[in-house]
């Protein structure tokens, strides 16, 4: 196997793996909460969790309106 075949499998095969920037962003926040750092209440220390959550559901729904032409009313 020649070095130009390993290196383009061993590109193919990697994939992405790992906390993200709301995930760092909650972990951030909730150090600086329990070392006083910050006192802010617990729902905004957890807010880029609930953040990211909304906007997966909007982002869901807007697709689905967009497929299959539904608007979430009932007739």
């Amino acid at each position: 196997m020649s070095y130009r075949s390993r290196r383009r499998t061993r590109m193919s095969s990697s994939s992405s793996s790992g906390i993200g920037f709301s995930g760092l962003l909650t972990a951030l926040f909730i150090g600086l909460k329990l070392t006083g750092h910050i006192t802010w209440p617990w729902i905004w220390v957890l807010s880029p969790l609930w953040i990211s959550a909304i906007i997966a559901i909007i982002v869901i729904r807007l697709i689905l309106s967009l497929f299959t032409g539904w608007t979430g009313k009932s007739k």
